[in-house]
C-alpha cells in the first residue's frame, strides 16, 4: 500500500464516520424509527425525548455521553457496564499516557536519523513516508536506539499503573454493589452440582436437604433438584410456535375483513413439513387443535420429569445472604468431586442443559474443548495467512491476470488497495465467535455469563495468534519465500525487518474498526434496515413487530475480544512506529463516548411504565418477575443487560492487557536483538516485573470475584426477603407454562419430597 493509498482509506473512513453520524441524527428523530433508536423509551411508555431538550445540533449525544456519570451507568446498568467502561478508560489512559511521551519524543529522534536511507529500510509493501517515523529509520546498532529502549520501559510502567488503579477501583463497586440492601435472589441461592448416587430408598430431595440440614441446621430453606427437561422443553417450544402462528393467523383473518369482504378470508396452512406440504386446512382451526393437543401433553411431561428425571444437581436455598455465601466457598466433602457449591448465578443465566454434568466428565470436556481450539487456531491461521498475503493488488494480480485492467484503474486500486485485505480480515473474522461460544458451553460451564468470559478468552488468543502475528508472519514468508528458500538463517532477520511495515496494514485495520465499526454502531443502520422489511414484509402481530425491534445487549462475549486485538496491536507497535497510537487514542476515545451515548439513562416514573413495557421485561429479560418489577424504573437508550455478574469480567480484562502487555514486552526484546543493539538483555527484567506484577494482583484482588467476602454479604437488607419468590423465580420456563402462579402445589411437588418424613 502506497502513501497515497493510506491517506485515501483515512480520509474515506472519516468521510463514512461524518455521514453516519449525520444519517443518526436525522433518522432518530423521524417517529418511525423512535423503536430502533429508544426501544427501552418506548417499552417503558416514555416519549422517545422525554426529559431531553430536543435541539437542532447534530452533537447533542456527546453532551448526553459526557453528562453521565459512572454512578447514573452502576445505579441504572449494573456493575458490568460500568466495569467495561473501566477497561476502556484504562485503556485510553495506557495510550495518552505513553502517547504524551512516545510521539513528542520517539517521532524527532526517528525523522532526523541520518545515517541510513530510507529506501534501505522500506520494506517491500510499505511507505517511506511513514517509515521515517518508526524504528525502521534506525540505523543498526545506532545509539538512538537507547530513547526506544526508554519509551519501551515507560510503556510498561504506565500500563502497571493504570491496571493496578483499575483492580482496585473495580474491586471498589463490586463490593458496594454486593452490599446493597436491595434484595437479590441470586445471593440467596448456591449451586451444587455432583452430588452422589441415591442410596437405599431416598428420594433426591430427600438427599440433599438431610445433607445441607445437618450442615447448616439455623439458615437452610429449601432445595431445588435439576431435571432433565429436554421434553417438556420441546413441547414447549413447539406449543410457542403455535401460539405465535395463531396469532399471525387471526391477524391475517381480521386484515382480509373490509367493506367489500365483510367476512374476510381465512387463511389455511399445509399439515406437514413447515407448512408446505400435506392437506390443506383451515389455518386458526388447526393450530387451536394443536395447542390443546399439547397442553395436557406439556402437563404431563413436566411430572414426569419432576419425578423421574431429576438430576445429580440442585440449587439450594438460605435465610441469609452470610450463609449462602459462606456455603458457596466451602469444601463440604473429602472428595473434591462430590457435592461441589458454588455461587448460583442469576435464574435467568442457568444452561439448564449442562448443570448435570458430573466433575470427571466436564474435566474431559474441558481438555477435549481446549484440543479444538488449538486445531481451530492452527488451522484458521492457513487461511487468514492467505488471505493477508493474496488480498494484495499486487499478488492479484499474478494470481488473477484477468483482474489486470481492472486493477488497473486508478480509481478501483486506491480503494481496493486501502480496504480490501482490511475488509477480508473483519468478515472472516466474523464468522468464529458463534462456534467458540457453542464450545464453551460443551465444557459444562453452568451459566451464560460465564460460557460468554470462556468465549471471549478462546477468540482474544485466537485473535492475536491469527490476525497480529498470522498477518505479520503470512505477509511477510510469502513476500519474502525466495529470500528465505537461498537463505533460511534469514528468516528471524526478515520477520523483524517487517514489523514496521506490517503497521501500515495495522494502522487502516484500526482507522476501519473505529470510524467505520463505530459509525455504524452510533447509526443503527443495519438494524432499522431490518426492523423496516421484517415490518413490512414480515411481521402480521404487534408482537411480531416488538420482536422486531427488540434490544440486545452490549455483547460483551466479542467486544471485548476486538477492543483487545486492538490494545494488542497498538501496544505491539507503539515503540515502532509510535503513529499508531494516534489511532488507538481515537478507537477508544471514540468507543467510550458512542457507547456510553448507547447505554444513557433516565429515570422513569413507575406510574408511567406502561403494561406493555412491562410485560416485555418479564418475557425477554428474565424469568424472575421480582426483577423486572424492580428493573421497570430504569431506562437506558439502545442496550438492555442479559446478565449481571457484579464485575466478575474484570480479572478476565485484567489478564488478556497483562498478556497483551508480555507479548509487547517479547516483541521489543526480539526487535531490539534483530537491530543488533547489544544492549537489549536491559529489556529482559520487563517480562519478569509483568510475571510479578500478575501475581501480586491476582493474590490481592482475584478472589474477591470468584466468592462473595462474609463482610460484604453479612450488611443488613432493606426488606425480608421472600424466599418463596427467590426459589420460584428459578423454576424452568418449561416447567412453570400452563401452572397459575398461585399453584402452590406444583411448586411443592418441585421442590418438597412427597413422602412422610421427609426433611425440608
Amino acid at each position: 500500500m502506497d502513501f497515497s493509498s493510506f491517506l485515501t482509506s483515512l480520509g474515506t473512513s472519516f468521510v463514512i464516520f461524518v455521514v453516519l453520524m449525520l444519517i443518526f441524527t436525522w433518522l432518530s428523530r423521524k417517529p418511525g424509527n423512535h423503536v430502533v433508536y429508544y426501544p427501552n423509551r418506548i417499552i417503558r411508555g416514555m416519549e422517545p425525548y422525554e426529559g431531553i431538550r430536543l435541539t437542532r445540533n447534530p452533537f447533542t449525544w456527546i453532551k448526553e455521553a459526557f453528562s453521565s456519570t459512572e454512578a447514573d451507568v452502576i445505579r441504572h446498568s449494573g456493575v458490568d457496564a460500568a466495569v467495561y467502561f473501566v477497561y476502556l478508560s484504562t485503556a485510553l489512559g495506557i495510550l495518552v499516557l505513553s502517547g504524551v511521551i512516545l510521539l513528542p519524543v520517539l517521532l524527532p529522534v526517528a525523522y532526523t536519523e541520518k545515517t541510513i536511507s530510507a529506501n534501505e529500510t522500506a520494506i517491500e509493501g510499505s511507505f517511506n513516508e511513514l517509515d521515517k517515523l518508526s524504528m525502521a529509520h534506525i540505523a543498526q546498532r545506532s545509539h538512538r536506539l537507547w530513547a526506544f529502549v526508554a519509551a519501551t520501559y515507560w510503556v510498561s510502567f504506565v500500563t502497571y499503573y493504570l491496571l493496578w488503579r483499575a483492580y482496585r477501583h473495580v474491586s471498589g463497586m463490586r463490593a458496594e454493589a454486593l452490599m446493597s440492601s436491595e434484595v437479590k435472589n441470586e445471593q440467596f441461592a448456591v449451586l451444587v452440582r455432583d452430588i452422589p448416587p441415591l442410596q437405599n430408598s431416598q428420594t433426591r430431595n430427600e438427599q440433599v436437604d438431610s445433607y445441607f440440614k445437618a450442615i447448616y441446621p439455623d439458615t437452610y430453606y429449601k432445595s431445588m433438584v435439576i431435571t432433565d427437561n429436554k421434553v417438556p422443553n420441546k413441547i414447549f417450544a413447539e406449543l410457542e410456535g403455535y401460539r405465535k402462528k395463531l396469532a399471525r393467523s387471526e391477524a391475517i383473518y381480521a386484515g382480509s375483513k373490509g367493506t367489500t369482504s365483510p367476512e374476510g378470508s381465512r387463511p389455511t396452512t399445509k399439515t406437514g413439513f413447515m407448512g408446505l406440504v400435506g392437506n390443506k386446512v383451515d389455518a386458526i382451526e388447526y393450530y387451536n387443535e394443536k395447542i390443546r393437543e399439547l397442553v395436557p401433553k406439556l402437563q404431563s411431561e413436566q411430572k414426569i420429569a419432576m419425578k423421574d428425571k431429576q438430576q445429580s444437581a440442585a440449587v439450594i436455598f438460605f435465610n441469609n445472604r452470610v450463609s449462602a455465601a459462606s456455603a458457596a466457598q466451602c469444601l463440604h466433602d473429602t472428595m473434591v468431586d462430590k457435592w461441589t457449591a458454588m455461587e448460583a448465578p442469576e435464574a435467568r443465566q442457568l444452561l439448564w442443559d449442562y448443570l448435570s454434568k458430573n466433575f470427571y466428565e466436564r474435566l474431559i470436556r474441558q481438555y477435549l474443548v481446549y484440543f479444538i481450539v488449538f486445531l481451530t487456531i492452527f488451522f484458521y491461521m492457513i487461511p487468514i495467512g492467505l488471505i493477508s498475503a493474496l488480498t494484495t493488488l499486487d499478488n492479484l494480480k499474478k494470481l488473477l491476470p484477468f483482474l489486470k485492467p481492472v486493477l488497473d484503474q486508478a480509481t478501483v486500486r486506491t480503494i481496493l488497495g486501502a480496504y480490501l485485505p482490511q475488509l477480508a480480515l473483519i468478515i472472516f473474522l466474523a464468522l468464529l465467535p458463534s462456534f467458540l461460544l457453542f464450545l464453551s458451553k460443551a465444557e459444562g460451564i453452568p451459566s451464560l455469563s460465564h460460557a460468554e468470559r470462556a468465549a471471549s478468552g478462546k477468540y482474544f488468543y485466537f485473535s492475536v495468534l491469527n490476525v497480529f502475528i498470522g498477518v505479520t508472519v503470512g505477509h511477510t514468508l510469502f513476500d519474502s519465500l525466495k529470500t528465505i528458500q537461498d537463505d533460511p538463517n534469514s528468516i528471524f532477520d526478515v520477520l523483524a525487518a517487517s514489523l514496521p511495515g506490517s503497521a501500515t496494514f495495522f494502522l487502516t485495520f484500526v482507522a476501519l474498526k473505529f470510524f467505520v465499526g463505530y459509525g455504524l454502531e452510533l447509526s443503527r443502520i443495519i438494524p432499522l434496515i431490518i426492523y423496516h422489511l421484517k415490518k413490512k414484509y414480515l411481521c402480521k402481530t404487534e408482537d411480531e413487530v416488538k420482536e422486531a425491534w427488540a434490544p440486545g445487549d452490549l455483547k460483551y462475549g466479542t467486544r471485548f475480544p476486538y477492543d483487545m486485538l486492538i490494545l494488542t496491536i497498538v501496544l505491539c507497535y507503539s515503540v515502532i512506529a509510535p503513529i499508531i497510537l494516534i489511532f488507538g487514542v481515537l478507537y477508544f476515545g471514540l468507543g467510550w463516548l458512542i457507547l456510553r451515548n448507547q447505554v444513557i439513562l433516565l429515570i422513569l416514573p413507575p406510574a408511567n411504565a406502561s403494561r406493555f413495557g412491562h410485560i416485555y421485561l418479564h418475557v425477554y429479560l428474565t424469568p424472575n418477575p421480582a426483577f423486572a418489577s424492580g428493573f421497570h424504573q430504569q431506562v437506558l437508550k439502545v442496550y438492555v443487560p442479559a446478565y449481571e455478574t457484579y464485575g466478575r469480567m474484570w480479572p478476565h480484562m485484567y489478564t488478556r492487557i497483562a498478556a497483551s502487555l508480555l507479548l509487547y514486552q517479547a516483541t521489543m526484546i526480539g526487535y531490539f536483538s534483530a537491530k543488533e543493539f547489544i544492549y537489549s538483555p536491559v529489556l529482559i527484567p520487563l517480562p519478569i516485573l509483568t510475571l510479578l506484577f500478575i501475581y501480586l494482583c491476582t493474590m490481592k484482588y482475584y478472589r474477591f470475584f470468584q466468592v462473595t467476602a462474609l463482610d460484604v454479604a453479612c450488611r443488613e437488607l432493606k426488606d425480608i426477603p421472600n424466599l418463596e419468590g427467590v426459589l420460584r423465580s428459578y423454576l424452568a420456563r418449561s416447567l412453570s407454562a400452563e401452572k397459575g402462579t398461585d399453584d402452590v402445589q406444583f411448586v411443592n411437588d418441585l421442590v418438597h419430597v412427597s413422602r412422610p418424613g421427609s426433611v425440608v
